[in-house]
């Protein structure tokens, strides 16, 4: 359900707009200057509200933080959620989604790097459950990973699932941070490189392909 974020207002519908307003200038300045460098005044001034009126929707700086890994968050996991293919085979429709996440984060590069960077400003409650939102996502790869266990296109065991599983959500967000580094990379060549990287190497360097 998430953390409850305090409103004076009562009128849901307005709550939820204006919390958009709030987190679009948010984001749009937290990359800018970081978190602890942008001012709620300024939070309020690109929202188009008064700085009295932004305290009337949350009560503090950390509390739009929150909403803000909120929002990246469901947009990274309904992206990855439309984009799930049918393909007959688990092997397929991993390869698919693992595609389709690197792409979504070549996409929110400046959103993805900016949880990392400032949700250790979260008090521990709103930060777990930020986290918790981060598995959502590796969960998606966690059920696909044990679909191809069950109709055997990926041999892998049940063990080795969860640890793939992040293998692959912090392979997909190296585009963001790792940029620096890369950015003469061809981007489908970082996608090749990386789902290659994922469905061939085990521990003991076999494949989890089957052939």
């Amino acid at each position: 359900m998430g953390v409850q974020i305090e409103s004076t207002v009562k009128d849901p519908e307005r709550i939820r707009e204006r919390r958009k307003q709030i987190v679009r200038a948010s984001v749009e300045l937290f990359i800018e200057k970081g978190f602890h460098k942008t001012t709620t005044r300024e939070i309020a001034k690109a929202s188009g509200l008064s700085n009295g009126a932004l305290y009337e929707y949350v009560k503090s700086k950390e509390d739009i933080l929150y909403l803000v890994c909120q929002h990246i968050h469901q947009e990274i996991h309904e992206r990855l959620a439309d984009s799930l293919s049918s393909h007959e085979t688990a092997l397929e429709r991993l390869r698919h989604a693992m595609t389709s996440f690197l792409s979504v984060i070549r996409d929110m590069e400046d959103e993805v790097l900016l949880i990392y960077q400032e949700s250790k400003s979260l008090p521990p409650h709103h930060l777990h459950d930020v986290l918790q939102n981060e598995q959502v996502i590796t969960d998606v790869f966690v059920q696909l990973l044990q679909d191809g266990l069950e109709d055997k296109s990926l041999e892998l065991t049940e063990e080795t699932i969860p640890l793939v599983a992040h293998d692959i959500i912090v392979l997909g967000q190296m585009w963001a941070f790792r940029r620096w580094a890369i950015r003469d990379m061809d981007f489908s060549e970082f996608v090749r490189q990386q789902i290659n990287m994922i469905l061939r190497t085990e521990p003991d360097h076999s494949s989890i392909l089957r052939t």
